[in-house]
């Protein structure tokens, strides 16, 4: 049964150090917004990208435009009050891959402006 245990936590530990799980996360998110006719091809083309921008330091180019970002937010807006709460910014983070569930973002009891989304995102 230890050995089982040590298995699994040299896995998890493997996961963690590589970040493999963020970046599961990204690619899922990507695929899905793109929604390309051959999935298989996109996803290795956002890997070589990956591995460029790593490569060359250049920041990777962002899969979400102005528009999209808006949207995202007037969604979470439907009131149009111009503001979200901590709990939806926090919550759109991870949905877009952009934090892990586990990571601890500091609420510092502010509502979060559409411009900030925008900055973070």
């Amino acid at each position: 049964m230890e050995a089982v245990e040590s298995r699994e936590l040299q896995a998890r530990d493997y996961l963690e150090k590589h970040r493999i799980m963020e970046l599961l996360n990204h690619l899922t998110s990507v695929l899905l917004f793109a929604r390309p006719p051959k999935p298989r091809e996109y996803l290795m083309s956002v890997l070589e990208r990956l591995r460029i921008a790593k490569a060359t330091g250049v920041p990777f180019p962002f899969f979400m435009d102005n528009s999209n970002i808006m949207s995202m937010f007037d969604m979470m807006d439907p009131s149009g009050k111009g503001t979200i709460s901590f709990a939806q910014y926090k919550e759109a983070l991870k949905n877009l891959g952009l934090c892990t569930a586990d990571e601890v973002l500091n609420d510092d009891g502010h509502i979060i402006t559409l411009d900030k989304f925008r900055d973070e995102v």
